[in-house]
């Protein structure tokens, strides 16, 4: 059995395992700053889901860059891979090549090429701006000058920077804050980008189409 076809199968079988870790990654962490009057030990258990489901990633990059015989070569081609483990911020996005596969079941996707753009975009942004609230409420909440103090206000300040408009109402103030500020407005422009693109192109085709069915000199 060649390389490939041993990380081919082992990419198939932990594919909805570590989907599953994303969504467990999530929970724990929005539970830990959502809920913050949580006896120690749940406190303690929920840190300890976190990090099991950072080492399933770990784990998982390891034996497929072991796998693929590739080095540092399998880094540069995975690149998001490498991103996506480095930044917890990032991990809830396996979710969607769960997601994926289910669209892709009987190997006929369910959806058009550009419905499914636009809805693996708008699960991206749903998750991105989810865990980016998380992440910058629990930075900013107590921090000096802040002016996100709720989880609302860090709701909105997601929505705002996810969409490229940013009325600045809300900013961080902490550096970590900033940095996830930062990581969200490059991921709000690509998405947004993926979906205009999208949606554009299918309007072309529409168009296209309509121009075919008229008659000659109409």
């Amino acid at each position: 059995m060649t390389d490939d076809s041993r990380q081919a199968r082992w990419e198939t079988r932990t594919e909805a395992p570590l989907a599953m870790a994303s969504v467990l990654f999530l929970a724990a962490y929005a539970v830990r700053v959502l809920a913050p009057g949580l006896p120690e030990a749940w406190k303690d258990l929920c840190l300890a889901l976190t990090l099991a489901a950072w080492a399933a990633f770990a784990v998982d990059y390891a034996v497929r860059w072991r796998l693929s015989g590739q080095r540092l070569r399998f880094v540069r081609k995975h690149w998001m891979d490498t991103v996506v483990l480095v930044l917890p911020l990032l991990r809830p996005l396996r979710i969607v090549k769960l997601y994926d596969a289910v669209q892709r079941r009987n190997e006929a996707p369910r959806l058009t090429l550009h419905a499914r753009v636009i809805a693996y975009a708008g699960l991206c942004a749903l998750l991105l701006g989810f865990a980016a609230s998380l992440a910058v409420y629990q930075q900013e909440q107590s921090a000096p000058g802040a002016t996100i103090r709720t989880f609302g206000d860090s709701v909105w300040w997601a929505c705002t920077t996810l969409s490229t408009v940013g009325y600045g109402d809300a900013t961080p103030v902490t550096p970590v804050g900033r940095l996830v500020a930062v990581c969200l407005m490059f991921c709000g422009l690509a998405l947004l980008g993926a979906v205009t693109g999208s949606f554009s192109s299918w309007l072309l085709q529409v168009f296209t189409r309509e121009d075919e069915k008229r008659p000659p000199g109409s």
